[in-house]
Order: structure tokens, then C-alpha cells, then sequence
């Protein structure tokens, strides 16, 4: 029972965590991670909830619950259009289970996830911010400005961060 209620109360504030790192990182390297050639995001949250499926099979997590109420909080905080997160988190988390069925769950097979996942994240991030007229900026720059600068930028996150995130899931457990 201890080790339930550790993890009861530690994977929402892990989770948590990542949601305000997130914007603490975007507030204070703002000057280079927002340029006109270049725009990186950091989706700490999705690294803790991919890093929550990749390791579920020891911990029993609602992890799609969680991931709800985090878009949620994301989407009111962040974007200030309520209802883009709130269903992009958990299929994140869906399509991170449906991925980690067919790919034994290792580092190199997370990364691969991650990076589908990212994508996945400011893909439909930005198709939705093309429908209710957010941005008009064309795919093509989309993919060259945001994409491919935001998938550096969270895979070297996950390179750095896996291993330390697998030992506080390990000691939730």
C-alpha cells in the first residue's frame, strides 16, 4: 500500500512539474529558443507521460486521465484556447501504448516513440491553430521554423532526461 500512494502522489506531481518547466524554460531562454528562423518548444510533459507508458508495465497509472487533466491546465495556462491539449495528450499516450505493443520498450525504441509522438504534438498543434486562424504560416515553413528545431531540441531533452526520469519512476515504485 506505501508504494501505491508513493506513486499516487508522485507521477501527478512529476507531471506537474513538467507542465510549469515547461513554460519556466520558454520564459527564461526565450531570446533563443523563440527567432524568427527558428522556434524550439519544449514538451517536457510529453516526455513524462511517454516515459509513464514506457515504464507502466511495473507501475498501475491512469495515465490518460492524467494526461486529460494536464492538457487541460496546459490548454488554460498556455495556449489559452481551451480544447487543443486536453485530447493531443492522451493520444499521445494512446498512440505511445499502441507503438510500445510492436517495439520492446528500450532507450533507442523510446526515442523513436518520442520523436513520432513530437511530431505528432506540434503537427496537430499547428493544424489546429491553422482552423481557427492562429497562424498563417505555410506547411512548408511550419515544418523547416518549428518542427524540425522543436524534434532537436525534445530529443536531446530525452537523451538527457530518460535515464534520470527511469530512476524516479523506479523509486516510485
Amino acid at each position: 500500500m506505501y508504494r501505491l500512494s508513493k506513486l499516487r502522489f508522485g507521477f501527478p506531481i512529476g507531471l506537474f512539474l513538467m507542465l510549469f518547466l515547461d513554460g519556466s524554460i520558454s520564459q527564461v531562454f526565450s531570446t533563443h529558443l523563440f527567432r524568427t528562423s527558428a522556434t524550439m518548444v519544449s514538451h517536457l510533459v510529453v516526455l513524462w507521460l511517454v516515459c509513464a507508458v514506457l515504464f507502466e508495465d511495473r507501475f498501475d497509472i491512469p495515465v490518460a486521465r492524467w494526461a486529460a487533466v494536464a492538457g487541460a491546465v496546459f490548454d488554460l495556462y498556455y495556449t489559452g484556447i481551451f480544447g487543443i491539449e486536453i485530447f493531443i495528450f492522451p493520444l499521445v499516450v494512446y498512440l505511445t501504448r499502441v507503438l510500445a505493443n510492436y517495439i520492446s520498450p528500450n532507450f533507442l525504441s523510446g526515442l523513436l516513440i518520442y520523436f513520432i509522438d513530437i511530431t505528432l504534438v506540434e503537427a496537430l498543434s499547428y493544424l489546429a491553430s491553422r482552423m481557427v486562424h492562429l497562424t498563417s504560416m505555410a506547411g512548408s515553413a511550419f515544418l523547416v521554423t518549428t518542427l524540425g528545431p522543436t524534434l532537436a531540441l525534445n530529443l536531446a531533452l530525452f537523451v538527457v532526461l530518460y535515464f534520470p526520469i527511469r530512476g524516479v519512476y523506479n523509486w516510485l515504485k
